[in-house]
């Protein structure tokens, strides 16, 4: 029999009689990487795994996109084109026709997706997401106002959605005060406010005359079709200067995520930090529904299969960002291939796979319940 070994409490000596012994050392997984002002972050493999396979598969599918098609290019007639140097027809398909398209779902996917993180990790609840609970349709409300009344411009579209998105999220606040940003309540909240805009943007539609009605109708069903450098450039900068926001806030948000006590005494100011980030999350939104029209399914389901992937405790925006992108590229392509020659809008694919999706959540959100 193995002797019983001691654990220690100090170097070169045992435990007395009436000491209790020190827990192990934890052991720091991933990778440390500190900075000169002495700040450190932790990086786990698998994430940096995931992260890089999801890049990876980002790659091939932008290299499907603007090789294939109609009017099929081989890999190096695009690379050509991409520096400048292709013939007339393969630089006018691939920069005017397939890349603003490829930069605005890429954009898309990945604002929404990262919207849909900060949400559901605010809310901790996994159907905290902008289509669930309103805010896409209070951006679509302010979007078709522009279009049907003012016939505005892309830039005073995206003004005209951030405004809808934001008066929708205070207004959801302001249903929910005393209440606080959690459970199950803010979903049904968000769902009622959600069908009461759902029949605004309805009568919008009716009061415009037969042309606007239609491009109004096509633009609520989510289309990344004939999607031009105007749109690719307005969800860029966009994008550019949200994104870096929200990743900035992340750690916060990994604080806020275990209690407003614990963040509380870690320094973070709970209220400041939610506001900042409910901010980010709802310009975020609106400005992806701005460009393409509402799009369902990416916010809601990119975050927790990014999480799942990762196997991540707290948020991990970047795979998240890149997750949503590579869901709304793939749709994309698959709904322009898969029903050639017909156009058929990639909202209508991310709505019924989004569908089926929030079936299974429900359904498993409900076995947990009872459980």
């Amino acid at each position: 029999m193995s002797p019983v070994r001691k654990s220690p409490t100090a170097p070169g000596r045992d435990a007395g009689p009436h000491e209790a012994p020190e827990p192990p050392a934890s052991v720091v997984t991933g990778i440390v990487l500190r900075t000169r002002r002495g700040h450190s972050v932790r990086l786990q493999r698998r994430t940096l795994a995931v992260t890089a396979v999801l890049f990876a598969a980002l790659v091939a599918v932008a290299g499907v996109t603007l090789t294939t098609g109609d009017f099929e290019l081989t890999v190096g007639e695009v690379v050509q084109a991409l520096l400048g140097n292709g013939s007339g027809a393969a630089d006018f398909i691939v920069t005017t026709l397939r890349l603003p398209r490829l930069v605005t779902a890429l954009c898309v996917g990945a604002a929404l997706a990262v919207s849909g993180a900060l949400l559901q990790s605010l809310t901790g609840n996994s159907l905290g997401s902008p289509d669930v609970v309103g805010f896409t349709n209070g951006s679509a409300v302010g979007a078709l106002l522009v279009i049907i009344l003012w016939h505005g411009s892309m830039t005073e579209i995206a003004v005209g959605a951030l405004i809808g998105g934001l008066l929708t999220a205070l207004a959801v606040h302001l249903l929910m005060v005393g209440r606080g940003l959690h459970g199950f309540r803010l979903v049904v909240t968000g769902i009622g406010v959600s069908a009461l805009l759902l029949s605004v943007n309805s009568y919008l539609i009716t009061r415009a005359t037969w042309q606007e009605a239609l491009e109004a109708q096509t633009w609520l069903i989510g289309s990344l079709g004939n999607r031009g450098w105007q749109h690719a450039n307005a969800i860029g900068i966009a994008v550019l200067v949200l994104l870096p926001l929200a990743f900035g806030l992340s750690r916060r948000l990994a604080m806020v995520e275990m209690g407003d006590v614990t963040a509380n005494a870690l320094g973070v100011g709970v209220a400041r930090t939610r506001t900042a980030l409910l901010v980010v999350s709802v310009a975020l939104a609106a400005f992806a529904t701005a460009v393409t029209g509402p799009i369902w399914f990416i916010a809601l389901a990119a975050p927790q299969l990014a999480r799942k992937a990762t196997r991540s405790p707290g948020p991990a925006l970047l795979p998240t960002a890149l997750m949503g992108a590579l869901l709304l590229t793939v749709s994309d392509v698959l709904a322009q291939r898969l029903f050639a020659p017909a156009l058929l809008p990639v909202g209508t694919a991310t709505g019924t796979i989004g569908g089926l999706y929030l079936i299974w959540l429900l359904v498993s959100e409900s076995r947990k319940s009872r459980a």
